[in-house]
């Protein structure tokens, strides 16, 4: 008997924990509704006059500058390397993940820099030309939203570089055959045959790059562009008027929702079948100035999303190092908050990630439908922008510190504080929210791979649930475990956002450091931390590089 009562306590456990995890997560959305109902009708109106205009106008033309950017870089760049053989191509094929590794506010640090008019490149450019000084001779300013959609394009274009690539990979080449046979050319092949077919990984990697692009606040503020996620932050920060920061939230939270329902659109008709084992495309073979041409269009995506801002701030940290023979003490401190709290974020993510998919798992009898939902439910945190998401967790925060305050004054005198907000709690919480689809994502993935034969088998023997995750299904998920880790701990560093409006007083992390010296126009220290996050960013993306190679076999 008692061990039978042992038994449902601890299987009702892993639901439970699924539908506090899917109501924290809901939270933000729910509390954002709610402040921008309660904001002043004067505030709106300002907003729908002077600032959401403008905005809205900005970030309309960003999205749509930034989507035909990476679709014409991320598809040329995957049918050049599968239809193609030229030089380096293999070599090539996973250095177009590389931007990936670089955020997009790092690279418009580095290129506002790079591309100064007594920068480096100018100045080089002004002595092979003749020219002494800027008067002379200047290129046109980076700033601007044509330098945005055009920096942002060659960072985000990977997304659809990796979805179309995959999808090239595993075209029947027997198709393409036909459409020859059929007289199309070359070009022809592409767009009637291959293109078509592969818009559903189209959709799906256009819009990885559009709800980046959405997210992005330090590239946008760098490049003096007002959009959404910048009137967020200024009408927040600035104006200290948070209703109004929340309804032009919900302008944003529409925009996604928007985006979401057009990539289901694009591949609602995603439906393949094969009675046969498919040839896959064999790359033709280029000579000449053909393969030249090749190399140079392959490389240039590489070049400037990675390669030259990469090696300007490696660049500029050694100068930096040998100038100064050393970082500042704030900087160092910058570097332990940034490992600390990502760890922390990492290994709590994780968890929640096990507890919502070993739930759904262990659920077969046990209204699995609702917990399936509620896993669903859990991982919308991805798609909401840092800013969106931090406003909505104000609310929460709030409320919860009002709760813990009431509780604390029962047992003594001590004055109301921010114990919530005032420590990483509220930060960590963004985290987890914002990345919890990262974990829950792979560890599905790995318990599909585990036959369910092992947790019969342990039930027999009369372990129960948590014993049997433990001791059979855990050793099994350890790789899978690893990988959504290693992304979370990696995106975590990266995250500037949901960084800049929820850290505490004091708090520096190394995304919010270079936002400050860049905000301030100094670069000196700058450089270090931009190249300290890209060299972490590295990890995960050859990690990608070495399956993507993989699975293109």
């Amino acid at each position: 008997m008692v061990s039978s009562r042992r038994f449902r306590i601890v299987n009702a456990l892993w639901p439970a924990g699924t539908w506090l995890i899917a109501l924290c997560v809901a939270a933000p959305v729910l509390a954002l509704i709610w402040v921008a109902a309660g904001g002043n009708l004067d505030h709106w109106q300002h907003l729908a006059q002077h600032v959401l205009p403008v905005a809205a106008v900005n970030t309309l033309w960003l999205l749509l500058g930034v989507g035909v950017l990476v679709v014409c870089l991320g598809s040329g760049a995957a049918w050049l390397v599968t239809a193609y053989d030229f030089p380096s191509r293999k070599v090539l094929n996973w250095a177009l993940l590389l931007p990936l590794a670089v955020p997009t506010y790092i690279v418009a640090f580095a290129y506002l820099d790079l591309l100064h008019p007594l920068g480096p490149f100018q100045s080089l450019v002004r002595e092979m030309l003749g020219y002494t000084s800027p008067r002379q001779f200047r290129l046109p300013d980076l700033r601007g939203l044509g330098g945005a959609i055009f920096l942002l394009g060659f960072v985000l274009y990977p997304y659809v570089y990796l979805s179309m690539r995959v999808m090239f990979s595993t075209q029947a080449a027997s198709l393409l055959e036909a459409g020859r046979i059929l007289g199309l050319s070359s070009r022809g092949v592409f767009f009637k045959v291959a293109l078509p077919m592969a818009r559903p990984a189209l959709a799906v990697g256009v819009s990885l790059a559009l709800l980046e692009t959405l997210n992005d606040i330090g590239a946008s503020e760098f490049l003096g562009v007002q959009t959404l996620t910048v009137s967020v932050y200024t009408t927040w920060i600035t104006r200290s008027d948070l209703a109004g920061a929340a309804q032009i939230a919900l302008s944003m939270l529409a925009l996604v929702v928007l985006l979401i329902l057009l990539e289901r659109h694009g591949r609602r008709r995603q439906r393949y079948s094969s009675t046969q084992r498919m040839r896959p495309i064999q790359p033709q073979r280029l000579k000449g100035a053909p393969a030249l041409l090749a190399f140079v269009l392959g490389w240039l995506p590489v070049a400037i999303g990675f390669v030259a801002p990469s090696a300007y701030l490696l660049a500029e940290t050694i100068k930096r190092l040998h100038e100064v023979g050393g970082v500042s003490d704030q900087l160092l401190s910058s570097i332990y908050n940034t490992i600390y709290v990502s760890l922390v974020a990492t290994v709590i993510t994780v968890l929640c990630g096990v507890v919502i998919t070993w739930a759904v798992r262990s659920a077969r009898s046990r209204r699995p439908r609702m917990l399936q939902f509620l896993s669903r439910l859990s991982t919308i945190g991805y798609a909401l922008p840092g800013t969106v998401l931090a406003i909505g967790l104000l609310l929460p925060v709030r409320l919860l510190d009002d709760a813990m305050n009431w509780v604390r004054s029962l047992f003594s005198d001590t004055p109301a504080s921010l114990i919530v907000m005032g420590t990483m709690a509220a930060l960590l919480g963004a985290y987890v929210i914002r990345y919890l689809a990262i974990a829950v994502g792979s560890l599905e993935s790995g318990l599909a791979r585990i036959p369910p034969s092992l947790e019969q088998a342990s039930r027999l023997l009369g372990e129960t649930s948590s014993g049997t995750l433990r001791r059979v299904h855990l050793p099994l998920l350890r790789p899978a475990i690893g990988a959504a880790a290693l992304l979370i701990f990696v995106d975590t560093m990266k995250e500037l956002p949901a960084t800049l409006l929820l850290r505490p007083v004091n708090f520096e992390t190394l995304a919010t450091w270079l936002y400050a010296e860049a905000a301030r126009g100094t670069y000196e220290e700058g450089a270090v931390a931009a190249l300290a996050i890209v060299l972490v960013g590295l990890l995960p993306v050859i990690l990608l590089a070495r399956h993507q190679l993989k699975s293109g076999h």
